[in-house]
């Protein structure tokens, strides 16, 4: 299987392969704040309800040796999780009724140095939010879901160049 972080879109048949690219992605950041990137990493997965978006965060979280539940955060738009010295943000804007809401959420408390902010549904909160650092774009595909990762931002394109060189399928 090709490499989560190529730039072409990857396949992603089922949520184990899903989980094992979220584990990858959490490998990038993880090799970005070894060579020194200490601000805040933003994530914006974006894509239709059920293409692998908290699934993914999901292995992430795995990845970093998170045992506990990791549920969409839809009703409590941000779960914050403190794994080591990794503070991580996950938000689900989905349920957003205007950008401002963020300004009332404390969202803007994720957005700290060394923190790894994911939001789901990031055009929701837009005018609000920074921009991203990556951009991951879900789509569905007849074999599974496909995802594209995008450096948005000169650090992402960092993230991207300093990852580790593994498949999610191996």
């Amino acid at each position: 299987m090709r490499d989560l972080l190529a730039g072409d879109p990857l396949l992603l048949p089922d949520p184990e392969t899903t989980m094992r690219a979220g584990g990858q992605l959490a490998a990038a950041l993880g090799a970005a704040r070894g060579e020194g990137w200490r601000g805040p990493a933003l994530v914006h997965l974006r894509g239709p309800l059920g293409s692998g978006k908290t699934t993914l965060v999901r292995g992430m979280l795995r990845a970093l040796g998170y045992r506990g539940p990791v549920r969409s955060p839809t009703y409590t738009l941000i779960e914050p999780y403190t794994l080591g010295a990794v503070e991580i943000c996950h938000c689900d804007l989905y349920r957003l009724a205007a950008p401002e809401e963020l300004d009332y959420l404390g969202i803007r408390d994720c957005f700290r140095d060394g923190a790894w902010c994911l939001i789901e549904w990031p055009e929701r909160g837009r005018g609000r939010l920074p921009p991203a650092d990556l951009e991951l774009d879900f789509g569905f595909h007849p074999e599974g879901r496909l995802l594209r990762v995008r450096g948005a931002s000169r650090e992402g394109r960092r993230m991207l160049a300093a990852r580790p060189r593994s498949s999610p399928g191996g």
